[in-house]
């Protein structure tokens, strides 16, 4: 199959306009890209086109109908598959040709579905979830794992570039199955290096000297070198990403697993953890709150 290359000034449409959304739109404005944008938060459309010089769309439809490329950055893919295949939605004015990116943290199982039903309509779809958080979103740091049509994933290949560093995964739904298998790994470095301060701390140690020794040997992770400088022992608890969609990741992560009949002893803790955590914190609490969540439960030991 051959697709020519999507390079500005093609139209680009943008749907989710949150905390990643909006620094990716954002850095793909700057490229030279004509974007077509929508969200549910009518002020964030607003700000963006006031920054940006980008169309605000009140109809996916007419968003599906102007764009070369539709990119999704949203909660998760029932929300995804609601904005593409709903009657009056994206799919229904869809260009001939045009490719779809699902950049939303999406169940790897379900997108192959839906991947499979664009097809059929005879459209590519591209999923490609990001990881690298909201700092180098605003940089065009973010690791892309991008799954589906070799061909589709070339042409947009310098699209993409502009919000990070491509990584082709394989077959549909593999960037979204590799995004769950990375966060699973976060969650659970965060989950044990808290774990294994908090005792310490109770023991006589010092954080911070916990921290730079684990950073200087062999127990280092990114939640040592990053999370726990920059936001547990500050105690900021402010990272962007909210609790509510590392548990979510989790639960795809556990499912993904399932559906491979794997051992699941570890994912099954963690995922179990997170939820247990969103419950008694509420969705909205930041994931890197999974440190107090345990302090909580040393306390009550």
């Amino acid at each position: 199959m051959t697709i020519s290359n999507i390079t500005p000034p093609a139209t680009i449409g943008f749907i989710g306009l949150g905390n990643m959304g909006y620094p990716m739109a954002k850095l793909l404005a700057a490229a030279g890209y004509k974007l077509c944008v929508s969200d549910l938060n009518a002020e964030a459309v607003k700000k963006f086109c006031a920054e940006t010089g980008a169309l605000a769309s009140t109809r996916l439809s007419d968003l599906g109908q102007q764009s070369r490329v539709v990119i999704t950055m949203l909660p998760d893919g029932k929300a995804v598959r609601k904005v593409l295949m709903e009657p009056d939605g994206v799919v229904s004015t869809l260009q001939k040709g045009a490719i779809l990116i699902d950049m939303s943290s999406s169940s790897p199982v379900d997108t192959r579905v839906l991947a499979q039903e664009l097809k059929i309509k005879g459209f590519e779809m591209i999923d490609a979830p990001v990881s690298g958080g909201v700092v180098k979103a605003v940089s065009g740091g973010l690791a892309i794992m991008a799954g589906g049509d070799s061909a589709a994933i070339a042409a947009c290949q310098s699209l993409l570039e502009k919000m990070g560093k491509v990584f082709a995964t394989g077959g549909c739904g593999s960037g979204h199955a590799m995004k769950a298998i990375n966060n699973f790994l976060s969650a659970t470095t965060l989950a044990i290096t808290s774990e294994a301060v908090i005792a310490g701390e109770k023991f006589g140690l010092d954080p911070k000297v916990m921290v730079d020794i684990i950073n200087a040997s062999t127990g280092r992770s990114n939640s040592s070198e990053h999370k726990f400088p920059t936001f547990v022992l500050p105690r900021k608890f402010t990272s962007g990403f909210y609790l509510c969609l590392m548990a979510k990741d989790l639960r795809f992560a556990k499912a993904l697993v399932d559906s491979v009949q794997e051992s699941n002893i570890f994912v099954d803790a963690i995922s179990k953890l997170y939820d247990d955590a969103e419950a008694k914190l509420g969705p909205m609490a930041d994931n890197i709150d999974i440190h107090r969540y345990l302090e909580h439960l040393a306390a009550k030991e």
